[in-house]
Order: structure tokens, then C-alpha cells, then sequence
């Protein structure tokens, strides 16, 4: 009887037997062409094929309107294994360099503070964005986040959505390019050794960290829970002498997959009014973006406080998991990247409600 339930229109939904079949053929779907997509890059000998291969097919097939799902909770899952590898590079000399970061980390104030300067009136008085809309689209905060505190304060979500979407898979596919270019990283650095070469221990201790932090933390609210709370209980687990690795290579691989399917499945429904308008407008907030990232990285490496990769992927302001991964595969210092991270998602976390609040006020006067 409650799968047929009639609503207030007067029409019978969907018995929960086909809408779980639809899911599942979605999800199918997704999965297929995510692995075509892999396949054509390995073929084709493409940088990271886990990543930009499942990311390209996703996004094409989404753009064209394919039937496709995200994979929910796997892929939530598939964060922690990064929030590991992060935790594992936490060792008692990352506690040695830190007063050594702490000039370049004291920049990330002033950088989120000119990115509000720049990106607010860029977003209302060019693209015509409400306020509350406007400062949460320009505020480089955890995706996830800011969709959740701009929809609280009254922002478009979908809009939000789009911004951030469009403003991590731009940065991860020109990141790159950047990285071989300008800095002669390679993307070849060996992301971990294969998994039948790790001590069983250290794996079962990288599982219950992953499972433990990742539930532990979303029970206690902790934001970015999927990443935060592997990366805090590995890290316990690396200063206590229990790891001495990163995840093995198969698991990163697997992260690389399911976080190539995500960025490209965010673009499912997109209509050609929102490519036009709200697309554009993050694919030009990149570009802002990215002038203001490459002159603050100027200054890191002309003062001497840090290396040009690493600086590089520390003010990028993509996704905390998709830095992850460039970090790994260029070989950069992931203590140093990290850090610089979570320094930036923490403040802008901490201060984007004050701040919206506070702007809000300041608008309204003005009126």
C-alpha cells in the first residue's frame, strides 16, 4: 500500500521497486561510461587516466543529457581513502616545518580577503547575482559548505551548486597544465605501493581509520567529515609508530575514479539558460581566480617560504580532495599543500556566515 500511495495531485508514485531499478540503471550507466572513459585515457597514454577519464565521460555524457547517477555513499567513502594518505604523511617532522610554513600560511587571510573583495561586486555587478548569492559564490569554502550556509542565508543552491562545480573541475583539468608547464613537475610520481606489498596490519588500520573517522566524524558534526576525521585519526595512528605508508596504489586509484565521476556528474540536468549564465559566470571566477592564486604564489617562492609546486597547489583553490591527489601524483609536499588547505576551509568556514552577515546589513543600508 505505501508504494502507491496517491498524492495531492491526484497521481499514484512510482512503486519504490522501479525507482530503485531506475537508480540502480543510472548508477549502471555512469559506471560504463566512467570506464570507457578511463580506458580511452590509458589507451591514448592521457595524464592520470583514473581521474580525467571517468571526469571527461562523465561531463560529456551529462552536458548531453544521459541518464546518470551519482554513487552516493560509495563515493563518500572513496574521499576517505585521500583523508589517509593525508593522515599518513602527518609524521613529527611535518611538526618540525611548521614554524617554517607559518609565514606563507599567514597569507591565506589576506588571500581569502582579496578573493571577497574581488569576487563579491564581480558576481552581483557583472552576472547580476543576488548579494547572498554573490558572497557565497565567491567564497572558496568546501563545495558541500557553502551550498549548505548560502541556502540557510537565502542563496540560489543550484546556482551555488554550479559556481563550485564549474570552479573545481576547471581548476583540476588546468591545474595540471600548470604544474608540467610552468613548474616541470611530473604527474608521475608513484602514488603508493600495491596493496600485497603493505603489511596486513598497517591495511586494517587504514580501513578502521577511514570507517571510524569518517562516521565518527560526521556524528559529531565535524565538517568534511569524510576527509577530516580519516586524516585526524591516520595522523594519530602515523605519530604513534603504527603506519609508516600511505594506502596502497589500488585504493588511490579508486579515490582518483569515484572523484573524476563526481565532478562530472555535478553537470547532470544542466540546462543551456544555466551554461550561459551561471557556467559562465564560475568558468570567468576561475580565471579571476586563478590570477589572484599565481601572484600569491609569486610572492611564497620569490620570499623563500616555499617551493613553486608546492606553493602552487597550496593557494589553488580546488577541492581539498582533488589538491590531494595533484599533490600525490606530482610528488609535492602533502604536509605542506594540506595545511595550507585546511587553513583556507577552516577560516572561510569560521567567517563566511559573519561575514555574509555583515555585508547583508551593510546592503540593505545602502538601499
Amino acid at each position: 500500500m505505501d508504494t502507491q500511495r496517491v498524492n495531492n495531485a491526484g497521481t499514484r508514485p512510482l512503486p519504490i521497486q522501479f525507482k530503485t531499478s531506475s537508480l540502480l540503471l543510472r548508477r549502471a550507466v555512469t559506471l560504463g561510461l566512467a570506464v570507457v572513459g578511463t580506458g580511452v585515457f590509458w589507451a591514448l597514454s592521457l595524464p592520470l587516466p583514473f581521474l580525467f577519464g571517468p571526469m571527461s565521460a562523465c561531463l560529456i555524457a551529462a552536458l548531453a543529457h544521459a541518464p546518470m547517477e551519482g554513487f552516493g555513499q560509495v563515493s563518500v567513502a572513496a574521499r576517505t581513502i585521500l583523508g589517509v594518505a593525508v593522515g599518513a604523511s602527518i609524521t613529527p617532522a611535518l611538526f618540525v616545518e611548521l614554524p617554517k610554513m607559518a609565514a606563507s600560511i599567514a597569507l591565506i587571510p589576506f588571500f581569502i580577503l582579496l578573493i571577497a573583495l574581488v569576487g563579491v561586486p564581480f558576481f552581483r555587478k557583472v552576472w547580476g547575482f543576488d548579494t547572498t548569492t554573490a558572497f557565497y559564490a565567491a567564497m572558496p569554502g568546501g563545495l558541500q559548505d557553502m551550498i549548505i550556509f548560502g541556502s540557510e542565508a537565502g542563496a540560489n543552491p543550484r546556482t551555488l551548486s554550479l559556481i563550485h562545480g564549474t570552479r573545481v573541475l576547471i581548476i583540476v583539468t588546468l591545474a595540471p597544465l600548470f604544474l608540467t608547464v610552468f613548474y616541470d613537475a611530473q604527474l608521475t610520481n608513484p602514488i603508493g605501493e600495491p596493496a600485497r606489498d603493505l603489511p596486513l596490519h598497517e591495511l586494517a588500520l587504514m580501513v578502521l581509520a577511514a570507517f571510524v573517522g569518517w562516521k565518527g566524524g560526521e556524528r559529531i558534526g565535524l565538517f568534511g567529515a569524510s576527509i577530516l576525521g580519516p586524516m585526524i585519526l591516520t595522523a594519530a595512528l602515523s605519530l604513534g609508530d603504527f603506519i609508516h605508508t600511505r594506502p596502497p596504489r589500488e585504493a588511490i586509484l579508486a579515490a582518483q575514479f569515484f572523484i573524476g565521476c563526481g565532478i562530472g556528474v555535478k553537470f547532470v540536468g544542466v540546462t543551456w539558460v544555466e551554461l550561459r549564465r551561471v557556467v559562465a559566470a564560475g568558468f570567468a571566477y576561475v580565471v579571476v581566480l586563478a590570477i589572484l592564486a599565481a601572484a600569491f604564489t609569486a610572492v611564497v617562492t620569490t620570499l623563500g617560504f616555499g617551493q613553486p609546486v608546492e606553493a602552487f597547489l597550496a593557494f589553488a583553490p580546488g577541492g581539498q580532495a582533488e589538491m590531494t591527489v595533484l599533490a600525490i601524483v606530482s610528488g609535492a609536499d602533502l604536509g605542506f599543500v594540506i595545511t595550507h588547505h585546511l587553513t583556507r576551509i577552516v577560516l572561510v568556514i569560521i567567517g563566511a556566515p559573519i561575514a555574509a552577515n555583515l555585508i547583508l546589513r551593510w546592503s540593505k543600508s545602502r538601499d
